[in-house]
């Protein structure tokens, strides 16, 4: 079947249709650190920034027509939360506008440069079971005599490093039943970076009930909302056993637990009031006929910045060995 020569236009002219198409690149996307984010049963690859680091980049816009008639092209850096269960209301805490072109006419396609320098972004990025925090660089499309303007979005991930805490106590807990189960737990620090190594022990002062094994949890608190709109998700990152059968008094049960091989995020605490996000260790002991008594502790999260040079974004996080130093030659 024939279209009509002008069909587009007139769609166009109607808002019906796509007078363009727009596309956002950001600069050095080739040798900038990526993140995978799984929707679903879809993975989605991000660019990772860091801190204050740089935004640039060009939009491009594509006509789908002759020409293209508009009342202004911006692109816009958004930081959201977004909480799932109000998802028509999004709470903006960054947004910064550049102007890309005033009012007028484009009759071919256009290429725009775009910076955003030294933008703060204060959050890093979190995508939760109840609640999305997310950055996003949007370009808007003013078109004229149209009743929809032409978006594109391209979202981005953040991570913020954060300075080694000042004050980091071990702890040190006695807990138990009277007269029956008499325990003290000790760990080395009570704040930990994401690719450190808990290491506790388990003391057994008395013990009068018998014991068929002891684990530890580690899990991940989700707090969304607040008052009677408080919502907790709890999400257990591993658990493993590391005693196995009745212990005597006097013992002692060494706990060692490596966190580089979890996904895990910094602590979050308030955040803007919308959410908090927080870390236990969960220490369980089961007795012969399967009742439970468990201890929580809550443990602190913190991103580590490791001496990568200048651009961190570029480089894989790990620590990297020192350089030994050359001797001195008389």
């Amino acid at each position: 079947r024939s279209r009509h020569p002008h069909g587009d236009a007139i769609m166009s002219f109607f808002g019906f249709g796509t007078p363009c198409t727009v596309d956002i690149k950001i600069a050095g996307d080739c040798i900038r650190r990526t993140l995978e984010l799984k929707k679903g049963k879809e993975t989605q690859t991000l660019p990772l920034f860091y801190g204050r680091d740089n935004i640039t980049g060009k939009v491009l816009l594509n006509l789908n027509g002759k020409k293209l008639e508009h009342n202004g092209i911006r692109i816009e850096l958004l930081g959201q939360i977004e909480m799932f269960y109000d998802r028509g209301n999004h709470y903006e805490f960054t947004s910064v506008v550049r102007e890309l072109a005033p009012a007028g006419e484009i009759t071919a396609n256009q290429e725009y440069d775009f910076e955003f320098l030294d933008v703060e972004k204060q959050h890093e990025s979190y995508n939760g079971i109840n609640v999305r925090l997310r950055y996003c660089l949007r370009c808007t499309v003013n078109v004229k005599r149209s009743l929809t303007n032409v978006v594109r979005e391209q979202d981005f991930w953040v991570h913020n490093f954060q300075v080694e805490p000042e004050i980091n106590n071990s702890i040190k807990m006695e807990v138990g039943i009277e007269d029956c189960l008499h325990i003290e737990f000790e760990y080395n620090r009570s704040k930990y970076h994401l690719k450190d190594v808990i290491i506790g022990k388990i003391y057994f002062l008395l013990v009068r009930i018998k014991i068929k094994h002891m684990e530890v949890a580690l899990i991940k608190r989700e707090s969304t909302g607040s008052g009677p709109n408080l919502y907790n998700e709890n999400e257990t990152l591993t658990k493993f056993e590391i005693m196995d059968g009745a212990p005597v008094r006097g013992e002692s049960i060494p706990v060692r637990l490596f966190l580089g091989g979890f996904d895990l995020t910094p602590t979050y605490r308030n955040v803007h009031n919308k959410f908090s996000l927080k870390y236990y260790l969960n220490l369980v002991l089961v007795d012969e006929d399967d009742r439970r008594y468990f201890k929580q502790q809550e443990l602190t999260f913190w991103r580590k910045k490791y001496p990568q040079g200048n651009r961190p974004s570029v480089f894989v996080e790990k620590e990297e060995p020192p350089v030994a130093a050359e001797p001195a030659t008389a």
